[in-house]
């Protein structure tokens, strides 16, 4: 039951780094940005948070790109953000799962689903010969039996146990927003709220094959060594928006669920594309706190604005 508990926290925490690219441009409207609108900018900038500015007719969009699990030793300043944030007209976070007493209770019972993989199936069965004889030595190389557990779950211990990188971190900018938003009364939406009963269908529903991709890159980062933590946020807080992307740490985490999950991954993606694309008709600072894999992934958000003519003031996404 411990295990079970453990997955589901660890599998819903990743929820709340959803978001989406763009599918549909910002709406065009009319008088130009107020001199209050640029000092909220100038603030946001000065955390050192990678970010975007999208100026509409009737305002500016500001999109802060988030990675989770930022290291303390990262020099970045949230008290600039939080200024931003108490002065915004209004905040975008992302979703929520909406986890309910049957939702946990069916977990308990279930939860075998999620940890183990099929009955009378073992690792090899769904890996080839080069695959199945890397992991066995992974978990040589761990003290870990990885024969019978679900790729997923091995997946995220990998990431956990070997390189932890949610290990003696600061508080994501989501939380930064979130609590000064709630204190500076700033209205606040999430991109969505997701029933628990759904997230959870959709990891019972996954057979293994789906999650080997994401085993594979768990293994390239745990290969890569811990230094990746470190190096990712230097990059993020450096602007270097092309190496975040491509560090192994982020690369293992885009593979897994619910990222690459093609119903719920899309799902959520096109939650991101209406909350944006009402955001721009709104009056005002809208500042929204987007994953920066979704801002910066190819035919992600940028790219989608990008191709549309829109001025977008920020770092280079690729």
């Amino acid at each position: 039951m411990g295990r079970t508990m453990k997955t589901l926290l660890t599998s819903l925490s990743l929820v709340a780094l959803l978001a989406a690219p763009l599918a549909a441009p910002l709406a065009a409207q009319d008088p130009a940005p107020t001199p209050e609108d640029n000092a909220i900018v100038v603030t946001a900038q000065r955390s050192g948070a990678p970010m975007w500015i999208v100026e509409t007719k009737v305002g500016t969009v500001i999109l802060v790109g988030e990675i989770r699990a930022i290291p303390k030793s990262t020099p970045w300043e949230p008290a600039r953000l939080e200024e931003a944030t108490a002065q915004a007209d209004r905040v975008i976070l992302g979703a929520r799962p909406r986890i309910s007493p049957g939702d946990i209770f069916r977990l308990l019972f279930s939860g075998g689903k999620l940890t183990r993989l099929p009955k009378n199936t073992v690792a090899a069965d769904y890996l080839d010969a080069a695959q199945a004889a890397r992991l066995a030595a992974f978990g040589t190389a761990h003290k870990e039996d990885y024969s019978r557990q679900s790729f997923l779950l091995t997946s995220f211990e990998m990431l956990r146990k070997e390189l932890r990188f949610n290990r003696d971190t600061a508080r994501d900018a989501s939380d930064v927003v979130k609590d000064a938003a709630e204190k500076a009364k700033v209205p606040t939406t999430r991109a969505a709220s997701l029933r628990g009963e759904d997230v959870i269908d959709n990891l019972f529903e996954a057979p293994p094959t789906d999650h080997i991709p994401c085993l594979l890159a768990a293994m390239d980062a745990v290969e890569a060594g811990p230094q990746v933590v470190e190096s990712r946020a230097a990059e993020w807080r450096r602007f270097r928006i092309p190496a975040v992307m491509a560090n192994p740490l982020e690369t293992a985490l885009g593979r897994c669920w619910p990222w690459a999950d093609e119903t719920l991954g899309s799902e959520l993606r096109t939650i991101w594309v209406s909350r944006i694309a009402e955001a721009s008709a709104a009056k005002g600072t809208t500042l929204a706190v987007v994953p920066l894999r979704v801002l910066a992934e190819e035919g992600g958000v940028l790219d989608q604005l990008d191709a549309r003519g829109f001025d977008i003031a920020g770092p280079p996404w690729k």
